[in-house]
């Protein structure tokens, strides 16, 4: 049973291949978006984990991320994911990354739960790209 106020937090120390340069989404050695993005579904799945009956997982369905401030490679950032609400098998979170003391992105998520093979099965029957 998921819980609304469950919350689960990860933490990066930024390397090089974590920048928007390694990243291609920019041109300065810093922490990339799409990383800070993969660093939240992180803290959401932790914060899913134990919580799903077997043979389910999540997936993530939508992520709205405002990325406030910049961290530099050594720098640390934790980012913490809580569940805002549940309605089915949709669980949505809250996100707050953190630099420190200064928040350095916050934003939402939406994760679907589905069984496990059904979702894969379904994803290996579709249409390959290029294919007739």
């Amino acid at each position: 049973m998921i819980l609304e106020g469950t919350a689960a937090t990860v933490s990066l120390i930024v390397a090089e291949k974590d920048t928007a340069v390694a990243l291609g989404s920019g041109d300065v050695a810093v922490l990339g978006t799409p990383r800070i993005v993969a660093l939240c579904e992180e803290a959401a799945i932790a914060a899913l984990a134990g919580s799903l009956p077997e043979g389910e997982t999540s997936v993530g369905t939508s992520i709205s991320i405002d990325h406030l401030a910049p961290t530099g490679v050594g720098g640390t950032v934790t980012a913490t994911a809580t569940v805002t609400e549940v309605d089915g098998k949709q669980v949505m979170f809250i996100l707050v990354v953190k630099d420190g003391g200064r928040i350095a992105a916050r934003g939402t998520h939406t994760r679907f739960i589905v069984n496990r093979h059904r979702f894969e099965q379904s994803a290996n029957a579709s249409p390959k790209h290029g294919a007739p």
